[in-house]
């Protein structure tokens, strides 16, 4: 899918657009030196489910960055905001990146302004990137009229412990210092249909989204689950988790819960399709697999979906 074109799920009275950054910034080498070292070509050859969607040409696995734009009760959400533009970076995948992300986000119908509230899943660099852009002074707030949701037990961690310090500082920081932060509690409720639900492990203070709406249920995973080759092997960790085990036990958890559920997983780093729904994996491909579940696919410049009127 080409990262112009949009995905939308409707949960609901729900709606989740998912809206892409990048495609080309988290290659095989990268997944296996820093996020699942076990995801090796022979090891995805034998979960034939991840072809053609999750796995390149080579078999390789791959991951995208995209945001996830929902809207519950007339209010907008956006959930993680991907690498950013002009950022320094050692990385040279992720340095001065100059992608056309805010007018995707236009095009699906949630300009900067419009959009009421901002929810990172964790801290890492990836997923604050666009919480702020370069004005050529500084570094400012991308959404000026949204409140920045951020665990309080996320910001703690990395506080007491340094973190990303280059992210926190162009990224995380400038929002505190205009006053747009809030922090909040793992369970918090943005609406009586969206809140945030404590996953931790990847980080201390890691939250996904859960959506439920009309008997319906969908979940924004954020780095609880990096790729869908974790639904086949939960035990698949790696450097990039800050507590192997817990992160381990809490996509277990989840993946056996979303199975028995019926819940749309919605992937945070998946490539297209971003969505899919757990069943029980065929003997020798491990314990689950997902199946694809596409949203309603439009291309930049198409009509966004007419947004939920607000409730007062």
């Amino acid at each position: 899918m080409d990262a112009d074109q949009t995905q939308l799920w409707r949960v609901g009275d729900v709606t989740v657009t998912a809206v892409v950054e990048a495609t080309d910034r988290f290659g095989g080498e990268f997944i296996r030196r820093h996020v699942i070292p076990d995801a090796t070509r022979e090891r995805l050859a034998a979960l034939p489910w991840l072809a053609p969607a999750w796995v390149d040409a080579h078999g390789d696995p791959y991951l995208v960055t995209q945001a996830f734009v929902v809207r519950s009760r007339g209010v907008c959400v956006v959930v993680d905001t991907c690498l950013g533009n002009d950022k320094v970076r050692r990385n040279p995948a992720f340095h001065r990146l100059a992608t056309p992300f805010l007018e995707r986000l236009r095009a699906a119908g949630a300009p900067p302004d419009a959009v009421d509230f901002v929810l990172c899943t964790h801290l890492h660099f990836d997923h604050v990137g666009w919480n702020t852009r370069w004005d050529g002074v500084r570094w400012v707030p991308t959404f000026s009229q949204a409140r920045y949701l951020f665990a309080r037990a996320e910001w703690e961690h990395w506080e007491a412990h340094g973190g990303i310090d280059y992210a926190l500082d162009d990224s995380v920081r400038p929002v505190f210092d205009a006053g747009l932060a809030e922090l909040v509690a793992t369970d918090h409720a943005i609406t009586d249909e969206v809140a945030l639900a404590p996953t931790p492990g990847h980080t201390p203070g890691h939250v996904s989204l859960r959506i439920r709406s009309r008997g319906a249920e969908a979940w924004i995973t954020g780095d609880m689950i990096h790729h869908p080759c974790q639904a086949a092997h939960p035990e698949w960790t790696g450097p990039a988790d800050s507590d192997r085990a817990r992160a381990h036990e809490t996509r277990a958890r989840f993946l056996a819960e979303a199975a028995a559920g019926g819940v749309l997983v919605l992937g945070t780093h998946f490539a297209a399709p971003a969505g899919g729904r757990v069943v029980r994996a065929a003997p020798g491909q491990g314990t689950w697999r997902l199946v694809p579940e596409p949203g309603a696919v439009s291309a930049r410049g198409e009509a966004p979906p007419a947004p939920t009127p607000r409730t007062p």
